[in-house]
């Protein structure tokens, strides 16, 4: 079949989840702006999800998936995930669905004219902890990558393929994807989407790791985009 838009659905421990991920994400390919497929990587678990992952895309041709030797992080999966998109456009989500995926149709009405169209996540149902330190996080982020995001960790994005198979990833770099799409001067803008709290499996983020890990992360930024190799061809004969 011929797809046009591949939701990459980065897995680990997340058994408890991915039954109600496929029953969602098969509903949301029924009214998709367009053909959708779904690429399952599976980093590393430990559970029982990549048993579940075979069974869903045993018996699902829109579902497929690739499985890490072992747990390689989130940044890991995701590029996994762009590397094996084969569609024009590419986004991915959380199997944990704190976001919903018909908001999807929300970022796929402006991808026509940008890169990289991201949902940002209004009235948030996650605890004051978890909302204050992604808040000062994102501020942080904000002032070293000047990209105008207000909510760059939400786990809904959708970007044209060929500019997501050309970001450098490195570990943490999933929080600067609207950044490393500027450095290749596309057009990016947020949209704002649902939010729900976890209904099952645990969290694989704390607060250490949504403060000092994006700190030492935008050092790896600035010294990218100092490095960064960027040009446009004006003629070619």
């Amino acid at each position: 079949m011929n797809y046009d838009f591949t939701i990459v659905v980065p897995v680990y421990n997340e058994e408890d989840n991915l039954l109600r991920v496929e029953t969602e994400l098969l509903a949301y390919t029924k009214k998709a702006l367009k053909k959708t497929k779904i690429l399952f990587v599976n980093d590393g678990s430990k559970d029982k999800s990549q048993e579940l992952i075979e069974l869903i895309a045993h018996r699902n041709p829109e579902f497929s998936f690739i499985s890490f030797e072992e747990n390689r992080g989130l940044s890991a999966a995701i590029k996994a995930g762009f590397d094996y998109t084969e569609t024009p456009l590419v986004g991915y989500i959380d199997s944990d669905l704190q976001t919903a995926p018909e908001d999807f149709n929300l970022l796929l009405q402006h991808i026509g004219n940008h890169e990289l169209v991201t949902g940002v996540r209004a009235n948030r149902k996650d605890s004051f902890v978890k909302n204050m330190s992604s808040t000062i996080a994102n501020g942080i982020r904000r002032s070293f990558t000047h990209d105008g995001m207000d909510d760059t960790g939400c786990p809904l994005k959708v970007i044209k393929t060929d500019y997501a198979k050309r970001i450098p990833m490195f570990k943490g770099l999933h929080r600067f994807l609207p950044a490393m799409i500027l450095l290749q001067n596309g057009k990016i803008k947020q949209i704002p989407v649902q939010h729900f709290p976890r209904v099952a499996g645990e969290a694989k983020f704390g607060v250490w790791n949504r403060l000092l890990g994006p700190l030492m992360d935008c050092f790896a930024y600035l010294w990218m985009k100092k490095k960064y190799i960027s040009y446009t061809v004006a003629k070619q004969g």
